[in-house]
């Protein structure tokens, strides 16, 4: 396979491809998934590249694309890339405070943005900018500000290329790009400082496509992928370029609460996506179950533990199970798992890559035992994303999977930080020489901030060593880890386990409302207000006994012993989530201070 740099890829594929289908959106007006085709992509990367061109945009600029997943932000990137221009994405949940960081730091001045609430920031960024000189507006429905001169709808934009100069200038800015040119500034989300912009370049990229192929020789021009994940975020973008460089077909999900009407819509064979998605789906799953009528629980029941057995004890393993266990297997996979992955609407799934945070050892299990393919890894924006997964045979459960071909990792022995190298790693972070000093040691590794261990070539995530808690008892603990414990509870949305030199480990607990109100109709509980139902002491002691539960297994100084049931959740507007989810534990802690102490006064 030829990795074409990405001012080539699209054409090269058009060339390749012609009228097969390259995306598909869907029309929230109609419900209709509309295609668009190779020869038609590939033209229309050209005509943005044309009028970005004419537009002024020279080699090497900075482009912001400040939107949710549309086919416009391909086009931009794309187009950006044959005029040698660097693309800087910015979540489309962003403040304008947020964006007004990244436009003064990654010096853009065009931003390309999405719908109306993203216009409507970016033109309050603009009025005291001395940065940001145009916005274009990728959604026709939008309506701009009457005091605003400057801004344009895309289709506007597009016509601007409509010239000789503009199409023969982009030729030749095609003709030179080359692989050190700079393709990306991307932002980290800033758990505990300001965003730093991480710098990857077109080599970053091409390695990055090499060594998933070769890891990943399964994916084909015949995979469809579902586009759920930000395009924003590092893993989405690298997946989004790896499945159009395989001629896979890219489905885009424009709106994220929309998933669980788009999934069967279109019944992608491939999807990456976080944890969160497939803990919901496992609460979901467990939930259904639990209503079943008593003999068809138990044959769901039985039919768990022969995919398990089935997956896990012999295909997994490379070993040939017993023609009982085969054909029981067949039978469960077309019936009850069959009826289960269509309702979801990953019937048709092939490989569902997962990432970006740590996922139970028991979610992992259970979706494979019911023939659901998620293939969990590790990786960063720092590393093109990914470092290491499981193969999709053979991997090891409790491991973050296999290193990467052409990945070095080796662990630090004085606090075990995992440490990276390779051509998929990032030159550094930019305009922050201070900090490229501290990511880097002497010999070039790339310090993660996560701690692990190495067996081999499988590697083993254990904490984020910045989110360590160490109690006043000096016993560290690793808040990531109980959170995922006991954050696949049915009662539980969300959970921030607090700790750091406390007494013992304590949590913040967001009830999943919808299940603790049907738990206290049953049982007669009378509410009003969500705040009359995390008070209620049968409620307490309901989370109390499912909590001790799940944490079975945990030292007694790892358990938490108190918590508070929250009535709002965490939220990336009020800023105690990141734009990836993450939990932002200095503003969680700030915001609850007095709730905080006096549980601990208690």
């Amino acid at each position: 396979m030829t990795n074409y740099h990405y001012a080539e890829l699209i054409h090269r594929q058009a060339d390749k491809y012609g009228s097969r289908t390259a995306l598909k959106y869907r029309n929230d007006a109609t419900g209709k998934w509309l295609k668009i085709s190779w020869k038609e992509f590939s033209d229309l990367i050209m005509q943005t590249a044309k009028a970005m061109a004419a537009f002024g945009i020279e080699e090497h600029h900075t482009i912001g694309i400040y939107s949710q997943n549309m086919p416009q932000c391909l086009y931009a990137d794309f187009a950006g890339y044959a005029n040698r221009a660097v693309s800087v994405p910015m979540y489309a949940t962003s403040s304008p405070a947020q964006i007004d960081y990244i436009i003064n730091d990654a010096s853009v001045e065009t931003l390309f943005v999405g719908e109306q609430l993203q216009y409507n920031n970016a033109f309050i960024v603009q009025k005291e900018s001395a940065v940001l000189k145009r916005i274009i507006v990728f959604d026709s429905n939008v309506i701009l500000n009457p005091e605003d001169k400057t801004s344009m709808l895309f289709d506007d934009f597009l016509k601007l290329g409509d010239n000789a100069l503009a199409e023969s200038t982009v030729k030749i800015r095609r003709n030179k790009a080359a692989a050190e040119d700079l393709a990306l500034i991307i932002y980290t989300s800033g758990t505990t400082g300001e965003p730093k912009g991480v710098i990857l370049r077109h080599s970053n990229f091409q390695e990055a496509m090499r060594i998933h192929s070769i890891r990943l020789p399964m994916v084909t021009d015949r995979d469809v992928s579902m586009c759920f994940l930000p395009l924003t975020h590092i893993f989405e973008k690298a997946w989004t370029y790896f499945c159009l460089s395989k001629g896979a077909t890219v489905a885009i999900n424009r709106d994220p609460k929309m998933i669980q009407q788009t999934l069967p819509e279109v019944r992608p064979t491939m999807m990456c996506n976080v944890p969160r998605f497939w803990e919901k789906v496992y609460v979901g799953v467990h939930e259904k179950i639990s209503n079943f009528p008593g003999i068809l629980r138990k044959m769901a029941m039985n039919a768990a533990d022969v995919g398990y057995s089935y997956n896990l004890e012999y295909r997994n393993k490379g070993k040939n199970p017993p023609l009982g266990l085969r054909l029981k297997f067949l039978f469960y996979d077309k019936t009850i798992f069959h009826l289960l992955k269509k309702v979801l609407g990953v019937d048709r799934g092939r490989l569902f890559p997962t990432a970006g945070a740590p996922l139970a050892d028991f979610i992992n299990v259970f979706l494979n035992s019911v023939n659901i393919p998620i293939v969990y890894g590790y990786g960063l924006s720092e590393t093109t994303a990914t470092v290491s997964f499981c193969p999709v045979q053979g991997f090891v459960v409790g491991s973050i999977g296999e290193v990467m071909p052409g990945v070095s990792v080796r662990i630090d022995e004085s606090n075990d930080e995992i440490l990276v190298k390779g051509i998929t790693v990032t030159e550094g972070y930019y305009k922050k020489p201070e900090e490229n000093r501290k990511s880097f040691t002497e010999d070039g590794y790339f310090r993660t901030g996560d701690a692990g261990r190495l067996e081999g070539n499988v590697l083993y995530f254990k904490e984020r060593i910045k989110d360590l808690y160490k109690t006043s008892n000096g016993k560290y603990i690793a808040p990531q880890a109980i959170e995922g414990v006991v954050g696949s509870d049915k009662y539980i949305a969300q959970v921030a386990v607090i700790g750091d030199r406390r007494k013992f480990v304590g949590a913040l607990i967001v009830p999943d409302f919808a299940a603790l109100e049907e738990f206290a109709r049953t049982k007669g509980i009378s509410f009003d207000i969500h705040e009359d139902l995390v008070k209620h002491p049968e409620v307490l002691r309901l989370y109390e006994s499912r909590l001790e539960g799940h944490q079975k297994d945990l030292a007694s100084f790892e358990k938490i012993k108190k918590f508070i049931l929250l009535t709002q959740p965490f939220t990336m507007e009020t800023r105690e989530l990141t734009d990836t989810l993450k939990l932002r534990r200095p503003v969680i802690l700030e915001k609850y201070a007095e709730q905080i102490e006096e549980m601990y006064a208690e």
